[in-house]
């Protein structure tokens, strides 16, 4: 009988080297896995370790897929999937954007574990339903404001904050101080 640590529940590529996870590869964990997360995140597409479309067939749909480069949604067996896109611009912005609304003193690793779990709990059951990891990029200002939010309250729960007082509603502050591209028409 096989150990359990010998049997991955999760693919995590970042070789740079494309079609690493082969058809043997991704059924064999999908053969002891009910839903195998399979992450393909080199860029560019070409040097992904699979395809979108290549994790869904030979998981026969049950992969949870993300991947560094954009890939089009996939019908397999009468079903769309849509892959989700691991890219650092969920996290960045709305991290830089908490650090500095806080006026936090130093970077903290509680920090970057707040805006991990505040870009976790924007993935709803609907997104979850889909595949999807992420919550659609589609969303990313709002997302940005969450992730703002936790990251600037973590800074004042820490005492790295020096911005005072600290605003009531953090996620309210975080959108006040982004920026909008909204121009008056002048005709």
């Amino acid at each position: 009988v096989q150990s359990k640590l010998s049997n991955p529940t999760v693919l995590i590529g970042t070789s740079g080297k494309g079609q690493t996870f082969t058809q043997e590869v991704v059924e064999a964990i999908s053969s002891f896995n009910e839903r195998p997360v399979i992450f393909a995140l080199s860029n560019p597409t070409s040097q992904s370790e699979c395809t979108a479309e290549q994790a869904y067939t030979w998981s026969k749909g049950r992969a949870v897929f993300a991947s560094g480069s954009p890939f089009d949604p996939v019908e397999y067996d009468g079903k769309i999937y849509v892959p989700g896109q691991a890219n650092n611009a969920y996290i960045f912005p709305g991290f830089g954007l908490g650090v500095v609304m806080s006026g936090a003193i130093r970077v903290h690793d509680d920090m970057l574990l707040a805006a991990s779990e505040a870009l976790a709990q924007q993935v709803t059951q609907e997104n979850f339903d889909k595949g999807l990891t992420y919550p659609p990029f589609s969303n990313i200002r709002k997302i940005s404001a969450h992730i703002a939010a936790n990251v600037a309250a973590k800074a004042y729960e820490l005492g790295l904050a020096s911005r005072r007082p600290r605003p009531k509603d953090l996620v309210k502050y975080a959108e006040s101080c982004m920026y909008s591209p909204l121009y008056r028409n002048y005709r």
